[in-house]
């Protein structure tokens, strides 16, 4: 029987976190902001380009960030019960 070395496949796992950009909507909660991402993405069908959009609820630890603001959010554990991005950094101000 062969077992695998846990640290290995803990830090592939750990390495792979989903990093997302998007433009902030909301910053009237504290340590906590809403971003807005925004993809372009073919019909199936028709080939027509549709916009689709999609809202997060990212924790902003130090209140930084403002509405309008381009940011890059990373995958974390869950910090509430909608929160589980995490604001890496502002890329556009």
């Amino acid at each position: 029987m062969i077992r695998k070395n846990k640290q290995s496949t803990i830090k592939k796992c750990r390495n792979s976190r989903k990093q997302k950009q998007g433009i902030v909507i909301s910053d009237k909660m504290d340590k906590t902001i809403i971003i807005s991402e925004i993809k372009k993405v073919k019909h199936r069908y028709y080939g027509k380009s549709i916009t689709k959009k999609k809202k997060y609820m990212v924790h902003d630890e130090k209140n930084i960030s403002k509405n309008g603001d381009i940011v890059s959010i990373m995958e974390t554990r869950p910090v509430s019960k909608n929160k589980c991005w995490r604001l890496v950094s502002i890329l556009n101000k």
